[in-house]
Parts: structure tokens; sequence; C-alpha cells
């Protein structure tokens, strides 16, 4: 805890005050990779309001705090990584038609050389409903060994915050369509955060889920 002072003005005593300690630096994790088959093409480039979801996600991340923000890309990787602000944030996922795990592997990979963030907390492109808000009490919990993920209604669901402790287990884990289902599956400290109260974690999965013009 980190020690303030401030003068008592009735009695003109000093005190002594705490503060919370600040919260570890929690990495973003974006994965849009998907070829997105049932809805007719990458999800990343289909647009709410006029901005691409990629966009939308990765603004998300940034409001939230986190820090860096990568940004996995598979399915029309060109054409994603020059929506970015900064092409640097991508990472290319070269196996990324085997599914979800192998775009998570290489995220986590890729974030192993960055040396602050003590947690990472992954979001999927195809969520438009979840906000910074969400984003931001889930990485509230952040440590280096947390395992937790938002909940709506107590359905679990993304964001998901993995410690760094986990990053390369769970890199070594991931495998097909599953991402990181199956370890977390085994997890008993896995913790979910309940958020139903601040939005929906409900998915696109056809272009008719896309909100219309309002």
């Amino acid at each position: 805890m980190h020690p303030r002072r401030r003068t008592d003005r009735t009695s003109g005593k000093l005190l002594l005050m705490t503060s919370p300690p600040p919260t570890p630096p929690v990495a973003g994790l974006l994965l849009a990779a998907g070829a997105g088959r049932r809805f007719g093409g990458p999800k990343a480039l289909a647009q709410v309001d006029g901005e691409p979801l990629v966009l939308r996600a990765l603004r998300t991340l940034t409001a939230a705090g986190c820090d860096p923000v990568r940004v996995v890309v598979g399915a029309a990787a060109d054409q994603v990584r020059a929506l970015l602000p900064d092409p640097a944030q991508a990472v290319l996922a070269e196996d990324w038609a085997s599914g979800m795990g192998a775009s998570l592997k290489a995220g986590l990979t890729a974030l192993q050389s960055v040396d602050a963030p003590k947690a990472a907390l992954v979001h999927l492109v195809d969520l438009p409903w979840v906000g910074p808000d969400i984003l931001t009490r889930v990485s509230a919990r952040a440590t280096a060994e947390t395992v937790a993920r938002a909940a709506y209604h107590g359905v679990p669901g993304h964001p998901v915050l993995l410690g760094r402790r986990w990053w390369a287990e769970i890199a070594g884990a991931a495998r097909g369509d599953r991402g990181a289902r199956d370890w977390l599956a085994t997890r008993e400290d896995l913790t979910l955060i309940e958020c139903g109260d601040l939005g929906s974690g409900r998915d696109v999965d056809r272009p008719g889920d896309l909100p219309g013009p309002a």
C-alpha cells in the first residue's frame, strides 16, 4: 500500500492514509484471425456504425488500459493489418485455419517477449456488445497467477484474464477450435466475474446478428 498524508480539518493532526496498490500492467490480446465461414467472410472486417469490428475491439481494449495490445490475424491478414493504427500490433497465426487454438498460441507466444505485463486479457473480435467497463472490471483482478473470465448472468464468456505464469502452459495446450477451454476446464482456481449488469457477452455469428442503424 502507498501512504498519503492528509490533515484532519477538525483536529489539525496529520493523518497517514493508504491508497490501493496500482493494478499490474495487463496486455490486451485480440483474436481476429477467423475466416467467418458462417458469417460469409472475416468478422474482423465487418462494420458496426461504419467502424470495422477489429477497430471497435481494439479501441475497447485500449480504453480499458491494456498495454501493449496485440491483434492476431490470419484470414485476410493484409486487409486487417492495414486497418490497424500501428501495423506492428499484428501477430500472424500461420496455421490460423486450424482453429482458435492456433491464434491463442501465436498471441501468447508473441507476448512472452514483452516484459512488463503480468497478465493478458484475451478478447474476441466478434463481441461488439462488450465494452471497456467490462474489460476494466475483469482486468482489475490481474496478477501473474490469475485465471479469471467474465460471466453474463452466470454463463462464462469473454474476456478471459490469464496470468503470465500460465502463458507457456496454455500455449502448449491450445488445440483446434477450443482455444483455452480444455485448459480452463481443469482449473479449480478459475474465477468467474459477473458482468451481466454491464453488457451482453453475445457474439456475432451471422450478418443478421449485427446491430442495425440507429
